[in-house]
């Protein structure tokens, strides 16, 4: 895991500035670190069948999350899962394709396709292992009729830029999808099938991790829409016209096509938060979890948090200081200006904005899969002196945070965190060290 090198990045900084960046670091490891399917995965395996075990999935976290199950299960097994390009680890007996994300790919498509094909015609004595992580949306991207991949494109771009909340955007994805919405689990119909998920969603909801392929769909088509309009997106006639068809909705809790099914989660935003939670105790340090589902746009909450985090760190309310604040969940960035978006470092932007140099106060933001927004870039950390190292530079950051370029920001100060692939995708962590 690269981290920014405190020889070169934080130089002319106190000592004290040095332990509270390490320490935030630890932190974010030990989230990464308690999430990893090798250490999860074996205590979720179900009992094997008579007939075959055939491994699906798709996400961040699924290469890693199959060569897992290939380590636990001693029997035979077949299957494929697709990956982010840059995730894929080896395996023996399963079958790993890199595909795009977040916008899909024609591999992803292929993929999504062969998948559909290899579960055709199982046997009530077979077993499917479905291996869903986030990301598995974009990966799996199989249109309905009448969508073309290119429309699929089209409308993962405007969701991602328009501020819709990662709820919303699987609503549309699964209603224009031949493969989600528990269409991938109807075909497996009469196989058993075992989820074993790891969440990346708000309220750990199966149905909202990768698009819920292999589980059912309550939402309608109806309700894709009703998101389509709300956010005034520019959708083709075509596609609003094979949403409004019968084959655009999904499969429904009770629905005969469904399998025999049992459903797991491996790992949650939770159990990250928990991990880090423990070093900042090891350290001999408070901690406050404000919550593993913060939604909302990520210049707010960054408003919101920097706003309790002066309450602490001046007042000593709503808690006494020292102590850490930790919090996951998934914000959004409504992207108006000329950046590259970013929910962490966004989010962190406007944390700076409103601590306005408070001493002692220090966070860090990053994405638990490695990648924020649509950059190879985790997230970022902010410190008392970050606005005024960049009035410095000649950077002014109220103009970077109106242009939504918090990572052209925070790369020209040098404090973006880079992790490079984690393999495993629990959501966005948020850590603020608030020291005395």
């Amino acid at each position: 895991m690269r981290m920014p090198d405190s020889s070169t990045e934080m130089t002319g900084l106190t000592m004290d500035a040095l332990q509270a960046r390490s320490l935030l670091q630890n932190m974010f490891r030990a989230a990464i670190d308690a999430a990893q399917p090798s250490l999860t995965l074996a205590a979720h395996l179900p009992e094997r069948p008579r007939g075959r075990t055939l491994v699906i999935g798709a996400g961040k976290a699924s290469a890693a999350m199959a060569r897992a199950f290939e380590a636990a299960w001693p029997w035979p097994v077949e299957g494929l899962v697709v990956t982010r390009y840059g995730y894929a680890v080896p395996c023996e007996r399963i079958e790993i394709v890199e595909a795009a994300h977040p916008v899909p790919d024609a591999a992803g498509f292929q993929a999504a396709r062969r998948m559909l094909e290899m579960v055709s015609g199982l046997t009530e004595d077979d077993l499917v292992i479905s291996l869903v992580s986030g990301g598995g949306s974009s990966l799996l991207p199989l249109p309905l009729a009448g969508v073309s991949l290119e429309d699929k494109q089209a409308i993962s771009r405007a969701l991602l830029a328009c501020g819709a909340t990662i709820t919303e955007m699987n609503c549309v994805r699964r209603h224009l999808s031949a493969i989600k919405g528990g269409r991938l689990a109807a075909a497996c119909h009469p196989a058993r099938v075992c989820n074993l998920l790891l969440s990346d969603v708000p309220g750990d909801d199966p149905i909202d991790i990768a698009s819920g392929p292999t589980v059912a769909d309550p939402t309608t088509r109806d309700d894709a829409t009703d998101i389509i309009r709300r956010y005034g997106i520019d959708v083709p006639r075509h596609v609003l016209d094979a949403l409004a068809g019968e084959a655009a909705e999904t499969i429904k809790p009770g629905a005969p096509r469904l399998p025999r099914m049992q459903t797991a989660l491996i790992a949650t935003p939770r159990l990250a938060l928990q991990a880090a939670a423990r070093v900042a105790q090891d350290a001999g340090l408070p901690v406050f979890v404000l919550g593993d589902a913060i939604e909302g746009e990520a210049r707010e909450v960054g408003k919101v948090l920097g706003g309790i985090a002066l309450e602490v760190a001046n007042h000593d309310q709503p808690f006494p200081a020292p102590c850490v604040l930790l919090s996951g969940g998934e914000t959004t960035v409504t992207v108006r200006g000329k950046g590259r978006g970013g929910r962490n470092v966004e989010y962190l932007l406007s944390l700076a904005l409103t601590l306005r140099g408070q001493p002692g106060v220090y966070a860090l933001a990053g994405d638990t899969d490695g990648v924020d927004g649509q950059e190879d870039i985790a997230g970022a950390m902010i410190a008392p002196d970050t606005l005024r190292r960049a009035w410095q530079l000649g950077i002014r950051p109220q103009d970077a945070l109106a242009a939504n370029d918090g990572h052209g920001f925070f790369e020209a100060l040098g404090d973006a965190v880079v992790t490079g692939p984690t393999m495993t995708n629990v959501n966005d962590f948020r850590a603020i060290l608030i020291a005395r």
